[in-house]
């Protein structure tokens, strides 16, 4: 269902584009191509610029909605997680000093080994 929402979700946003551009604005865009030549046209003046208009309003809407429903879909499943209840050494109130004799990569591969807790640092 989330592949369908993102495929209408891109739909949208390409006619949203395109619609926009098709706008007529002061600077020119790409609403002057659109023909400025006798009344005869089907969508002419006033008419074209509020069809282009409320197709933006609708195309925004529904941009906004499966934006929200996606958002609500990719949290759906996540489980709440906290960095503290994650961290492995998340009962020590201090982190452990690194050893003279070979620092933190040392201290780790010794908890890799499962030789138990390093050692503490001995004072110089």
């Amino acid at each position: 269902m989330q592949q369908v929402l993102i495929v209408i979700h891109l739909i949208v946003v390409l006619g949203l584009v395109g619609v926009i551009l098709l706008q007529r604005s002061e600077g020119g865009a790409l609403g002057g191509l659109s023909g400025g030549g006798g009344v005869s046209g089907f969508l002419t003046g006033r008419g074209q610029a509020n069809a282009l208009t409320r197709t933006t309003a609708i195309l925004g809407a529904t941009f906004f909605v499966t934006s929200m429903i996606l958002a609500i879909l990719a949290g759906v499943h996540r489980e709440p997680k906290s960095i503290l209840d994650s961290a492995p050494g998340a009962s020590q109130s201090a982190p452990a000093a690194p050893s003279g004799s070979g620092g933190v990569l040392d201290q780790l591969r010794q908890l890799e080994q499962g030789s138990g807790t390093p050692a503490p640092a001995q004072p110089k």
